[in-house]
């Protein structure tokens, strides 16, 4: 078999940190692993009930022939779950496993069981390590890379945190197969940003090659991942703690973690970001630096793969107000990403509210049912 694959190294202060598998199956987990001398280590994989009925049983039977011994930890699938009560239910379960530094933590899963098990190795024993195997595509483009780990505290988005690195990162392509069509355009809007911040090539491929992506071309998400995973991984080796440009990476998610708190999570994370993305270029385009056109082939291309530019149900006051929630506030000011131009993002430090409400005030409005 001709496995088409991809692999990506991470480094961090010019030596490699992690890598980034990007493989057609778990076949190759096994290999992928081996420097990390598993074969006496314990292994917990860490998965919500939805991702377990699909594939934990999968991969623990990869893993066992290669370790000491691989327990599962689940939890109810759900940003609801993510939070601490999770995180002390999963530390007594690795106490009680006997689980020690030597041992290692799989997340298998989306974003949350990514984000609650990096938190939960960031924190047992002062830190051991763990593997990222992302089963969505927003987790595979975004969250399972760069070692920003969290759980949600109360009202308050990713507030409780820690970066910790992992180990490695798994990606089998093939579960994509397995997403909702909803679940799978939320990730598109991660990766339409990822070109918008940084790559005007990446971003012009996007727009011509939609079909092949919403037919789940196995080529087309190799090409779109993989660039994907770069753009990151690049703008993590530059950044690792977000003193600088990482911070471009928050591109449309001011307004969008405000408007996924006000709807209670109703709408999925990628649609609230593709939202924020629409206002921020809207400010942009105030602020001189994109044009109109510029901002209808945004709006268009967030649409093309299946995401809202518009919201509805909600005070573009109240939006305003609960951006101001926003742990990135840095003495009292948002610093809010906007567009040099379609490829190159910058950061602002004196937006001032009148400017942000009007750009909210241009994605309100109409929007689909699903949304509202």
């Amino acid at each position: 078999m001709n496995r088409k694959n991809r692999k990506l190294d991470v480094k961090r202060d010019g030596k490699e940190c992690y890598s980034i598998c990007l493989e057609p199956d778990f076949e190759a987990l096994p290999a992928a692993l081996a420097k990390l001398q598993v074969e006496k280590r314990k292994l917990c994989i860490v998965t919500d009930t939805a991702v377990e009925a699909l594939y934990a049983q999968e991969v623990r039977a990869v893993l066992e022939p290669c370790c000491a011994s691989v327990s599962v930890f689940s939890f109810p699938a759900g940003e609801a779950h993510k939070t601490l009560d999770t995180v002390r239910r999963l530390y007594e379960h690795l106490i009680v496993e006997k689980y020690d530094r030597k041992d290692l933590l799989v997340a298998l899963g989306g974003g949350v069981v990514g984000d609650l098990t990096g938190f939960a190795a960031a924190t047992y024993l002062r830190g051991i390590a763990f593997v990222q195997i992302p089963t969505t595509l927003l987790s595979q483009v975004d969250s399972s890379i760069g070692g920003k780990t969290g759980v949600d505290f109360d009202a308050w988005k990713n507030m409780v945190g820690a970066f910790h690195m992992p180990s490695l990162v798994y990606m089998n392509l093939s579960v994509l197969g397995s997403l909702p069509k909803r679940q799978f355009s939320s990730g598109m809007a991660e990766i339409i940003k990822h070109g918008l911040i940084q790559d005007t090539a990446y971003y012009e491929w996007l727009g011509t090659h939609s079909g092949p992506v919403a037919a789940g071309d196995y080529e087309a998400l190799l090409h779109m991942i993989g660039e994907s995973c770069r753009i990151k991984k690049q703008v993590v080796e530059e950044d690792p703690t977000e003193q600088g440009i990482r911070a471009w990476l928050n591109y449309g998610h001011t307004i969008g973690h405000a408007i996924e708190k006000l709807k209670d999570f109703r709408m999925s994370h990628g649609e609230c970001v593709a939202v924020g993305c629409a206002a921020a270029a809207r400010l942009s385009q105030r602020r001189g630096k994109l044009t109109e056109e510029d901002c209808e082939r945004i709006e268009q291309m967030f649409c093309d793969y299946g995401l809202p530019v518009r919201v509805s149900g909600l005070c573009p006051q109240e939006i305003l107000e609960t951006t101001k929630l926003d742990k990135k506030m840095q003495a009292g000011k948002i610093r809010f990403v906007l567009l040099e131009r379609i490829g190159k993002a910058y950061v602002a430090g004196d937006v001032s509210d009148e400017e942000l409400l009007e750009a909210i005030r241009c994605v309100c409005g109409s929007a689909d049912a699903q949304n509202t």
